[in-house]
């Protein structure tokens, strides 16, 4: 690695750090927060009208970064797309703005770290294993991945990163993953005036719906391991 080169890494790594941080420090948390979007709904809403495409344009890049840089309330973002942008538009921005951000993450810590754990990873045998297999079946589990609400967003963001899966992959399983979600949030979030609370916002309904097309995704994975073994589907003699 030649000088330009730990340069570049050295500040990517320190801006990944710095950021957050700063982000906590300065009170992110309080000003990203349902209590402060009610206190300023009317001023965001004449601005979003006087200024729509500005202000569209800059929404969607300030959503890529707390994506990109793994800052809480992405759920609050979205209501608040949704509820800014409306039904369609706000789906759009929230498909266009989470996937920009999510394979920044996904080339920053693929530029940073990959190399270095892919080499340790290969030295364990199971691991090894497990990524060949990842490498393999990659839009299956990464489909799996984005559709189950059950994995935290930034994880999934993250962990492909160490895999061998490739960055086209990862892009379109990521907007073909979070795209029914983006559409729910977006349209729960025209009614965003009236919610008081942001636990239990999204149903069993649709929560078991979203799981159930998680798991419609790994089925080329279970009837290609049933096609090579034979024996799953017959009694052993």
């Amino acid at each position: 690695m030649n000088a330009a080169q730990w340069f570049n890494k050295k500040g990517l790594l320190i801006t990944l750090f710095a950021v957050p941080a700063a982000f906590w420090l300065l009170g992110g948390d309080e000003w990203l927060s349902l209590a402060a979007f009610q206190a300023h709904r009317a001023q965001l809403l004449s601005f979003t009208q006087s200024h729509f495409w500005p202000f569209f344009i800059g929404w969607g890049l300030f959503y890529a970064a707390t994506v990109a840089f793994s800052l809480p309330g992405g759920a609050l973002l979205s209501l608040m797309t949704g509820f800014l942008f409306g039904r369609w538009l706000g789906t759009a921005l929230i498909l266009a703005a989470a996937t920009l951000g999510a394979v920044a993450v996904f080339s920053a810590a693929r530029h940073l770290f990959a190399d270095a754990a892919r080499q340790r990873l290969a030295q364990n045998p199971a691991a090894a294993r497990l990524l060949a297999g990842f490498g393999r079946d990659a839009v299956s589990y990464l489909l799996f991945l984005r559709l189950v609400p059950a994995f935290p967003f930034w994880l999934v963001n993250l962990a492909p990163a160490f895999t061998p899966v490739r960055l086209s992959t990862y892009l379109w399983t990521t907007v073909a993953g979070i795209l029914p979600g983006a559409f729910v949030f977006a349209n729960l979030g025209r009614s965003l005036g009236e919610i008081h609370s942001l636990q239990g916002l999204v149903s069993a309904e649709v929560l078991v719906s979203l799981g159930l097309l998680g798991l419609l995704a790994l089925l080329p994975v279970a009837l290609r391991r049933i096609s090579q073994n034979p024996n799953m589907t017959q009694d052993k003699t």
